[in-house]
């Protein structure tokens, strides 16, 4: 029976990633013991909803050196546990972080690394998505143990089993050479509204809007639609119009709101990777043959800039 173990990831104030609890669900649908391991400060609260969703023991350590220094404790830390309770796979969310620890982890193991992982059909097979999202391809994880998957953000539905998960306190034996590279400042980027990955509404744009101060369009509209959140092509953001943690696709985040509206965005298959499981699209483009509206439940022909107030308008007296 095999022994799989999640990565539990927490942020920089403690706060357990909701990707961690989606990947909990398909672990345990795996069968076999599922445990969890989660480092830094607030992993002991992270203790019980880990335990909800099928950890059964979760090994945890609450020293801040995780949180300090970048991926070598950590990687560290989980060489050792892998040494002494041997999982058979270790599966990661798909983050900046979490692919450095794995890189590092897999380095000392020998491990196999399997990266954006879509889904796991048992706990030697991983698939993932090619050219775009069309194309599924099974991958084998050969070599030896622990196998390593890095899962891609709401590939899975964070669902609670109602159970309960043992707490095992780590030691923080972290020697001076995995000490090397310190975080010595945070920015964090002030944010009104919900986060994108849990917007149950994302209002999107490209580079249809064509200036950057047309976004503040889609902030109205998302203002007055109510808990939803604003996001954006690729383009865009190497272009410098808004922030990256406003991208979203294959090199952004996969979202899966319940709409997703597309404005100016033609379609690109790096885009549409991040957004193609929401429940339903909404495609507001100029262009009648944009790739969007092929993807689209309901696609508007039209310029954004006249479309995007007239709607904002139509909400605000719907809802007045």
């Amino acid at each position: 029976m095999a022994k799989i173990w999640v990565y539990a990831e927490l942020d920089s104030h403690g706060n357990l990633e909701k990707t961690s609890l989606e990947i909990l669900t398909k672990a345990r649908s795996l069968g076999g013991t599922v445990e969890a391991v989660a480092l830094g400060p607030g992993a002991n609260a992270a203790a019980g909803p880990l335990g909800e969703h099928g950890a059964t023991t979760v090994y945890a350590c609450e020293d801040a050196v995780f949180t300090d220094f970048i991926g070598q404790p950590a990687a560290h830390v989980l060489h050792n546990l892998v040494q002494e309770h041997k999982p058979n796979l270790l599966l990661f969310p798909f983050t900046y972080d979490a692919r450095d620890i794995a890189g590092r982890l897999a380095a000392k193991t020998g491990s196999t690394v399997m990266g954006s992982v879509t889904d796991l059909p048992n706990d030697t097979t991983a698939q993932t998505q090619i050219f775009g999202g069309s194309t599924v391809v099974d991958v084998s994880l050969d070599g030896p143990d622990p196998k390593i998957s890095l899962i891609r953000p709401k590939a899975f539905d964070a669902e609670p089993s109602g159970g309960s998960a043992t707490t095992v306190t780590v030691a923080a034996d972290v020697p001076d050479d995995a000490k090397m590279a310190k975080r010595v400042e945070r920015i964090e980027e002030e944010q009104s509204g919900p986060k994108l990955e849990e917007a149950p509404v994302i209002v999107s744009g490209g580079r249809g809007l064509q200036d950057p101060s047309n976004f503040k369009l889609l902030e109205e509209l998302a203002g007055a639609i109510g808990n939803a959140a604003v996001g954006a092509t690729r383009a865009v953001v190497d272009a410098g119009w808004v922030p990256y943690a406003m991208q979203i696709g294959q090199t952004g985040k996969t979202v899966k709101p319940k709409v997703y509206l597309a404005i100016g965005i033609s379609g690109a298959t790096q885009h549409i990777v991040g957004m193609k499981s929401s429940d339903r699209i909404i495609a507001i483009n100029k262009d009648p043959e944009a790739p969007i509206f092929q993807l689209a439940d309901l696609g508007i022909v039209g310029d954004a800039l006249k479309v995007v107030p007239a709607l904002t308008q139509e909400v605000k007296s719907r809802k007045g």
